[in-house]
């Protein structure tokens, strides 16, 4: 029988390769380091020009007031920039969620144009017949979200055999003023 040798303390042996490892990280290391102490001179430098600059800007914008060509575009760009933002903090989510949660088994929606500065809706769509466009209608001004449903106008489709009604609601989206 082979005599069993146990070793529970072997010493490690390291290889040249490990320490050529060892040597190349120690080095980047202190590369990346030198490096981002020139990135930080350099910007801590451009915030220095930057705040001596800056006073001198502020007259330059003081000194040369806007013609009065500029001065309406800008109030234009103003007034077209408050009528975008309010269009998209309006919560499309509940006028979604109130028109998908409407059932709609005899009538298809073709399109929606929401007008958000006047909050209306005019809706597109197409009923199977009379009393489906009237049932929807009649969906329409009883949700939460719309009220004062109007139809617009209504045609029957002759062309197509089961002569479906193709019409166009107006509603008043009704939003909320204070905001949750």
């Amino acid at each position: 029988m082979r005599l069993l040798e146990l070793d529970f303390q072997r010493r490690s042996v390291a290889s040249p390769l490990g320490w050529a490892l060892l040597a190349a990280g120690l080095l980047l290391a202190g590369a990346l380091w030198a490096l981002q102490q020139r990135v930080d001179a350099e910007r801590a430098r451009a915030a220095q020009e930057l705040a001596r600059l800056q006073p001198e800007r502020h007259d330059e914008l003081r000194q040369a007031p806007l013609s009065k060509a500029d001065a309406l575009a800008q109030q234009a760009s103003l007034a077209e920039m408050r009528r975008v933002s309010a269009a998209l903090n309006l919560p499309w989510n509940g006028l979604f969620a109130t028109l998908e949660g409407l059932p709609l088994k005899d009538v298809a929606l073709l399109s929606l144009a929401p007008d958000a500065r006047k909050r209306l809706l005019r809706i597109s769509a197409e009923a199977r017949d009379l009393e489906a466009m009237l049932a929807f209608h009649q969906r329409l001004e009883d949700s939460d979200g719309l009220s004062d449903v109007s139809l617009l106008d209504h045609e029957v489709l002759v062309q197509v055999a089961e002569r479906p009604i193709r019409f166009n609601l107006l509603a008043t989206w009704e939003v909320p003023d204070g905001r949750p």
